[in-house]
């Protein structure tokens, strides 16, 4: 993420709580995030420089203007203006910063060989919960070469319990001992 979309996303975070809105923008800005990825060209488009500043932002206007809050509205036409549109997921990722931070909540990224099935989903949250004391919001990577076992990545923390994790261990130990 770079300085531009941790500013921008951090300063729509402070407006939105100043204004209490900062659940409807957040899920608006991840659902407008979600139709720029879904249409590439369409933000290529908002981005094209050859095209008229007012004609983008009109853009905008038209597609967003009567289904998101006009603070998100102003938000990205301020980003098209200064050229910085295609920093929008950066900002997603700060304002989520910002507001998982506020409301007390961690990401946790959990990377198995199979799916979890929702009892050890439910499980794995309580004892996270348990252990950061905070609400904790699992996504959830299937990735057939950790063999067995989790990873789990938590605040910056890696836990690895995988097999391919505890193999590697064994490994550089081994090296240590031979050299």
């Amino acid at each position: 993420m770079t300085q531009t979309a941790r500013v921008y996303g951090g300063s729509l975070y402070e407006l939105a709580a100043e204004e209490s809105l900062t659940d409807t923008i957040r899920t608006q800005m991840s659902e407008v995030l979600d139709l720029f990825r879904e249409n590439p060209d369409y933000l290529a488009l908002l981005t094209e420089p050859s095209i008229a500043k007012e004609e983008r932002t009109g853009l905008i206007e038209t597609a967003f203007g009567s289904c998101v809050e006009r603070y998100l509205v102003s938000f990205m036409k301020l980003l098209c203006e200064k050229g910085i549109l295609r920093e929008y997921e950066g900002c997603f990722e700060e304002y989520t910063r910002r507001y998982n931070a506020d409301h007390n909540i961690a990401e946790a990224v959990v990377t198995s060989a199979v799916a979890l099935s929702s009892a050890q989903t439910a499980a794995l949250r309580d004892k996270l919960e348990k252990q950061t004391g905070k609400t904790v919001i699992l996504t959830q990577k299937i990735d057939p070469s950790v063999v067995a076992g989790l990873r789990v990545e938590l605040e910056g923390k890696q836990l690895d319990g995988t097999v391919k994790g505890r193999m590697a261990g064994i490994s550089r130990k081994l090296e240590e001992v031979v050299m």
